[in-house]
């Protein structure tokens, strides 16, 4: 049903998402979840709306990559970090909630996703001032990256709030043990920069973001704990940002999130899903950000292992990330993001499909 629809765009995808989470107020007949998501949406709106002035006037505008796919050009000088604007709402709303109920554990959740969002704005803001695309160095960057995740695993493991039981469904999990530590690190740095990499088209990451907010709060919602239902109330709230900053993101975008957006949504993804035990889930629901990832490490891969045998670097894809060998191919960049979207609807339905029968 989904492919056969011509023309997915933003209010496509909104109304998807809208009829979703109806979907889910009545299944578990509570409809808080679709106030969340609407306050939120509507915050998320009017915040990039006026932020997005304010960016101009600041003339925090994004510098295109020179090695990237020559159409982008034209991107340059679109105002970027409106990260800022969909990050700072849910780090309120979430320090709110924590003082509220005196959670250590959301503290900590607190903490990570501030230290990603700083890492972020510091790679942003260093890329303005240099005029240049990359800000923090790769290396500077994945040091930040694993300092504030190291800290996270070693003082969730220690109040044993990481669990070394990776729940598959509700009677069947895989015990790790102490490998849970490695496999948390990759989780958080792994999505983090995955949902980074993702963000290369119009309304491509802010899109999917939205869409597996809304599975991971669903999926949350049915494990039946009643001290995880927070964390689906922050999913839902980040749903409704994520979609509502796409009204100015989607294509052709008036506003960029950039790192400060994308490290921090990656980290938002990682750090809830470790903390409720959604690992097996969330991996399904993030097929997209996933895929993108694993063709970078394969171009990479390949290119050097090709250049070290025969002195001269193959490469398997036309540009990487994913999306940007598909616009070399010719495709049109809004088609490639509604197909992505579609994709990532149906990586949702089937971790749904599977938690409930497995």
């Amino acid at each position: 049903m989904i492919g056969k629809i011509k023309k997915f765009n933003f209010k496509s995808l909104l109304i998807f998402n809208i009829f979703a989470l109806i979907a889910t107020c009545f299944f578990f007949n509570n409809f808080i979840f679709i106030g969340v998501f609407a306050i939120f949406f509507f915050v998320s709106l009017f915040s990039t709306k006026n932020g997005l002035e304010i960016i101009r006037k600041l003339n925090l505008l994004q510098n295109i990559r020179t090695d990237g796919p020559s159409n982008h050009y034209k991107k340059s000088d679109t105002p970027t970090m409106g990260g800022v604007f969909l990050i700072i709402p849910f780090l309120i709303f979430l320090l709110v909630i924590t003082i509220n109920l005196g959670s250590f554990k959301l503290f900590l959740l607190f903490l990570t996703i501030f230290g990603f969002f700083i890492t972020g704005f510091l790679d942003d803001f260093l890329s303005i001032r240099n005029k240049e695309n990359t800000g923090l160095k790769t290396k500077e960057k994945f040091i930040l990256q694993s300092v504030i995740s190291i800290i996270f695993i070693l003082l969730a493991y220690e109040k044993n709030l990481i669990s070394p039981l990776i729940a598959v469904s509700d009677s069947w999990g895989i015990n790790i043990n102490i490998f849970i530590l490695p496999i948390s690190f990759l989780v958080l740095v792994g999505i983090s920069n995955s949902v980074n990499l993702t963000d290369g088209l119009d309304g491509l990451a802010a899109g999917c973001s939205g869409i597996v907010f809304y599975g991971l709060g669903t999926e949350i919602l049915m494990k039946e704990q009643q001290e995880l239902f927070v964390f689906s109330i922050l999913c839902f709230s980040m749903s409704g940002i994520c979609l509502g900053f796409l009204k100015y993101n989607s294509y052709p975008a008036k506003i960029f999130m950039g790192d400060t957006g994308s490290l921090s949504i990656g980290a938002i993804l990682g750090s809830i899903a470790l903390l409720t035990n959604s690992i097996f889930t969330l991996s399904i629901f993030s097929g997209i950000f996933i895929i993108e990832s694993l063709s970078v490490m394969i171009q990479v891969g390949f290119f050097k292992i090709t250049k070290k045998l025969f002195h001269r670097g193959k490469r398997i894809f036309l540009m990487a990330p994913l999306h940007h060998h598909f616009e070399l191919k010719g495709v049109k960049e809004q088609k490639i993001v509604e197909n992505f979207w579609k994709i990532n609807i149906l990586l949702v339905i089937l971790g749904i499909v599977l938690k409930i029968n497995l």
